[in-house]
């Protein structure tokens, strides 16, 4: 048997599902692992040593299965003959995203059916794989020459790559049959083995803000569905689902600043001090809602994550829809901390201004963005999503700030108070003064005159 290998690929290990702040990294992104489902073919379990057509766990399309075996491998691989010109063999590679450099390893012979003739597999079979996204890499498998129609192959097994950019989330990796003689059998068709793939992701962009979280997407197997309400309603049982979050794509950020309360401008030629309570709140983002907003349809009732932005409804959410429950249980169990979908807070400051000066607060939220997958107790249906909300793990910034006034602001300090006119004699010199008499008060000592008088006021 002719195997050879592939170079290995070092795999990422991630030490958490948090990725810290860290400054831009020039170094080049290491390969990391994908998960192939069923990658060695070996479910459903299989009697005797074949050839049986049979569906294939996790994969798309009836093909003809042999036993590690009967297939002349020394491994726990099966064999999978591709049938004729046309027949295809699909997976999805799970949890890969747009832009990822996908590398495939597997391993081709031509058949071992005993109802090939020398002429059918001596040359090679040829065989078709593409990846979403990625060429048409046409393959011949090796030769083998010395096959008498009645015997059994023993399998030619050869490694090979195939490398693509994958144009989609959830790439479809796809093997065809170019096998087009009329005369060929069935089962007289190039063969596949021992499926694995690495990839190298995308850089991770965290400049997308939390109202535009991009655009959710369901599947049922290796399906796209249309809509996300299967998926959405497949969820809705308190048990149905499990996400499970994609740490490389998960991020703790602060955003953007925004003025807390009103500015206070001192007109004044002295110095001012006042307190004054501030109050702010924040709110959870997903991408689930803002796909159905962008579609122009009505958030469905299974759909909805508390991130109304209403404090009463959000509360009422919490409490009763699965999905968010089935987020925060992942997200404690593997941040260590609960999640919190709102947030609120009061603040009492002294604010101390300077004449000629202006005295605001701004605020920093602290943010967490967590994107994965909704996926069913049976991986049917998986339902992508991003949500974003307020941080347990680092404060708040509160920025207490003065400075000088605007252009603006000086204009109103120098404009003149509101005043009314005098219609008549508003020119003429004061009239005479009023003029009263002061009560003197009571004497305190004996022998004093009484107090019983008055005294003018000149």
């Amino acid at each position: 048997m002719n195997r050879t290998t592939l170079p290995a690929l070092a795999v990422l290990g991630a030490a958490g599902l948090l990725l810290p702040l860290a400054p831009h990294s020039t170094a080049a992104p290491a390969a990391q692992s994908v998960p192939v489902l069923n990658g060695d073919f070996a479910d459903p379990v299989m009697r005797g040593d074949g050839p049986t057509t049979v569906g294939l766990d996790s994969w798309t399309g009836l093909n003809q299965r042999y036993s590690p075996t009967a297939s002349g491998r020394t491994d726990a691989s099966h064999g999978v003959a591709l049938q004729k010109d046309g027949n295809t063999l699909q997976q999805r590679l799970r949890g890969v995203r747009a832009g990822a450099k996908v590398t495939v390893s597997y391993e081709d012979s031509p058949a071992v059916s005993k109802e090939c003739t020398g002429e059918q597999v001596g040359g090679g079979q040829p065989y078709a794989v593409t990846g979403s996204g990625g060429p048409v890499q046409e393959v011949t498998t090796a030769g083998d020459p010395d096959r008498v129609k009645g015997t059994p192959g023993k399998g030619r097994w050869t490694g090979r790559a195939y490398v693509f950019t994958a144009s989609e989330n959830e790439p479809l990796l796809t093997f065809t049959s170019r096998v087009t003689d009329s005369r060929t059998h069935v089962t007289c068709s190039p063969m596949i083995a021992r499926i694995r793939a690495v990839e190298v992701p995308p850089d991770l962009d965290k400049t997308v803000n939390k109202t535009a979280l991009g655009t959710s997407e369901a599947y049922k197997g290796n399906d796209r569905e249309s809509t996300l309400h299967n998926a959405a309603a497949a969820c809705n049982g308190e048990n149905a689902c499990t996400f499970r979050p994609d740490t490389r794509m998960s991020f703790r950020y602060y955003d953007r600043a925004r003025v807390v309360g009103e500015a206070f401008v001192n007109c004044t030629r002295n110095p001012l001090e006042h307190t004054r309570l501030l109050s702010y709140a924040e709110r959870g983002h997903d991408s689930i809602s803002q796909t159905y907003a962008d579609a122009n349809l009505a958030l469905n009732e299974v759909a909805r994550l508390p991130t109304s932005g209403v404090r009463e409804e959000d509360e009422k959410r919490v409490k009763e829809r699965p999905m968010a429950t089935q987020f925060a249980l992942a997200y404690e169990k593997g941040w260590q901390r609960p999640w919190q979908w709102f947030s609120s807070d009061q603040r009492t400051i002294v604010e101390k201004i300077q004449p000629g000066e202006v005295s605001w607060v701004e605020m920093q939220p602290s943010r967490e963005r967590v994107e994965g997958w909704f996926v069913g107790k049976k991986d049917d249906y998986r339902l992508h999503a991003v949500i974003d909300g307020p941080s347990r793990a680092v404060p708040d910034r509160l920025l207490q700030r003065t400075g000088p006034m605007s252009e603006a602001e000086k204009q109103r300090c120098a404009a003149a108070r509101p005043m009314t006119t005098t219609p008549v004699g508003a020119d003429a010199p004061a009239s005479s003064s009023d003029k009263g008499l002061l009560k003197i008060p009571a004497p305190t000592a004996p022998g004093v005159r009484s107090p019983e008088r008055s005294l003018p006021l000149d």
